[in-house]
């Protein structure tokens, strides 16, 4: 009996210790990455449900992000229109700049906080992160290239199958776990930790200066209506009056049909806006003082002018230059040096 006993106290001993190896390496391979809203953020858009941030996976996604395979010719990657440094816009650039030196007819936007959007692109034309890199992997004046091919590219590479095995279970290369490899690591893009931020936080090095206070009440009166909440924009989509448009984009109208939309475009949000220009959907704008200049002297009237700038009989905001030197030294408590300096989000090295 004691022999029996022993047996089957060693067999327990044994299932026990096979199911602990089994669960750590699991976690080895395939940590789950918490993701953390900021408590001063609402709550996110993306079902973070349906797509689990993992370690394997974000890191997967990261080398997707920087991988110039997902163009035509293998010379541009995402990372070469969304630059970290410039919170990951085309810096200098007044609209992309794709293969073969082709341009586009829109500004890169800025790839931050995208869990909290409820549609991408200046005209909302996508409304799935995990749709999003269809639009510049396929677009003639981005990276040329079809998913398909980009899926078979990565197939052929030694790299890439065991990168998705270690993330997803098997090394099978499809058109959902390459998006969605590819919303892991953009969701985890958050920037949430300016000076504005650890001023509404009350945490250490949240001081702003009597200028920056000054003119975070101004900017709450005359732009927070489009601008609003902690994201600095409600998406909506609105037109601002800009003249002359050089590529005849007629914005949300060509998503919608609708000709009331001509010309809309969605509010951007002014995170790290200090980082980001030139400004505009078209990038028109070299500096924020340009910016400021068209609201208050520049607007242009349209049959669907927004209702937000036909005040008083007049077109646009009434600013004088003391109210825009202090709504830019605002702006400026916005930037995220964290963020942009987050070695998480750089391109890897060899």
């Amino acid at each position: 009996m004691k022999k029996i006993s022993f047996l089957i106290v060693g067999f327990l001993i044994f299932v026990l210790v096979f199911w602990l190896n089994s669960c750590t390496k699991k976690s080895e391979v395939q940590p789950e990455i918490t993701f953390v809203k900021p408590a001063n953020f609402p709550e996110p858009v993306y079902k973070l449900e349906r797509n689990p941030i993992t370690k394997a996976g974000f890191e997967l996604g990261r080398m997707l992000f920087y991988e110039p395979l997902l163009s035509r010719d293998g010379s541009i990657s995402c990372g070469s229109c969304h630059i970290q440094g410039s919170a990951f816009t085309h810096h200098g650039h007044d609209v992309s700049h794709g293969i073969d030196d082709r341009l586009g007819n829109r500004n890169a936007p800025a790839i931050q906080n995208m869990a909290f959007y409820p549609h991408f692109m200046w005209d909302g034309g996508i409304f799935d992160l995990d749709l999003q890199p269809i639009a510049p992997i396929e677009s003639h004046v981005e990276m040329d290239e079809q998913l398909e091919n980009v899926l078979e590219k990565l197939r052929k590479t030694r790299k890439y199958p065991p990168l998705f095995q270690k993330a997803f279970g098997t090394p099978e290369i499809t058109t959902s776990k390459f998006l969605k490899a590819l919303s892991q690591f953009m969701l985890m893009m958050i920037s949430s930790n300016s000076r504005y931020d650890k001023y509404v936080r009350k945490e250490k090095g949240g001081e702003l200066t009597q200028e920056e206070l000054e003119g975070l009440a101004i900017f709450r009166q005359k732009c927070g209506t489009c601008h609003s909440g902690e994201l600095f924009t409600d998406f909506s989509f609105r037109n601002i009056g800009l003249s002359d448009f050089v590529n005849k984009d007629e914005g949300r109208a060509l998503i919608t049909l609708n000709p009331e939309d001509k010309y809309k475009f969605r509010v951007p949000s002014l995170r790290n806006v200090a980082l980001t220009q030139p400004y505009m959907h078209d990038g028109r704008f070299r500096t924020l003082q340009e910016v400021l200049n068209h609201y208050s002297d520049n607007m242009q009237d349209f049959p669907n002018l927004d209702s937000t700038f036909r005040r008083g009989g007049k077109l646009g905001i009434p600013l004088n230059e003391n109210e825009k030197t202090k709504i830019i030294a605002f702006l400026r408590t916005l930037s995220d040096e964290t963020f942009i300096r987050d070695k998480r989000f750089s391109e890897p090295t060899p």
